[in-house]
């Protein structure tokens, strides 16, 4: 009999693009499983059948697969290293930077950025290009509205000035979210922009197959200037950034080479 979770994975290829044979199997597959058991259907296809006919579902799916669990100044050390060691070589002759938060999930990781090129930069001077494959999120994100528990690590000062509280919640400010473009991208599939002069991009790759990180890390790399820098999660270091035309600047961080 063929095998239930390949014929799912075939089948989630064909009709939405997403390639689940990238992610590390064992990990997807024991996720999922979860949500289908959850769900009460004893079978990948039955699943994925009642995911076409239902769009809720169909979007939960996504949301379980992308892992949407994100905060503002996640360690916030290797943001202080980003603000106060990397960003002062690469703006140097620059009147703006070229950014891209990739798989940003619900908008903390670029509304983070821009607080932090506003040390900088003016906001009307800043763009981070923001993209993530999970409609939703990208909704949550542009709305801009979060708990709490998402602001714990944000400095105070920046919290006075781009927050407002409202209830239990708190509300970005306009001048801040007008700094960033989101758009639905797949790191597996679609086509990469280039000239950024810093790419960040934390806590996805450790979901994904050893070939598609060379992958992504090699088109990272081409989307890069030449001393532009990828930033990547605490999971996540490259143990052989030569081969991508990387050189550690900071651990975690990795600068193109010429």
């Amino acid at each position: 009999m063929r095998d239930d979770y390949i014929e799912f994975i075939e089948r989630i290829k064909n009709r939405t693009g997403i390639d689940l044979s990238l992610y590390k199997e064992k990990q997807m597959k024991r996720r999922l499983t979860t949500l289908r058991d959850k769900r009460g259907f004893k079978t990948f296809v039955e699943y994925f059948d009642a995911m076409m006919r239902d769009e809720q579902l169909y979007y939960e799916f996504l949301d379980r697969m992308t892992i949407n669990v994100s905060e503002f100044y996640r360690n916030f050390n290797r943001w202080e290293t980003l603000r106060t060691q990397i960003l002062p070589s690469i703006k140097e002759g620059k009147d703006k930077l070229k950014v891209w938060s990739a798989a940003c999930s619900t908008g903390e990781e670029p509304y983070t950025i821009a607080m932090i090129l506003s040390d900088y930069f003016p906001l009307k001077d800043i763009t981070v290009h923001a993209t993530d494959i999970d409609d939703q999120a990208l909704n949550r994100a542009q709305e801009a509205v979060y708990p709490e528990r998402s602001l714990k690590e944000v400095p105070k000062d920046k919290i006075a000035k781009f927050f407002t509280k409202r209830g239990d919640h708190y509300v970005l400010s306009d001048d801040v979210k007008r700094c960033v473009k989101f758009s639905k991208h797949n790191l597996l599939a679609d086509q990469y922009k280039s000239t950024y002069d810093l790419i960040v991009c934390r806590n996805v790759l450790i979901y994904f197959t050893e070939e598609a990180k060379r992958q992504v890390y090699q088109l990272f790399s081409q989307s890069l200037v030449p001393g532009g820098v990828l930033f990547v999660g605490s999971t996540e270091q490259i143990f052989d950034p030569q081969q991508f035309n990387l050189s550690v600047a900071r651990t975690f961080f990795y600068e193109k080479q010429a």
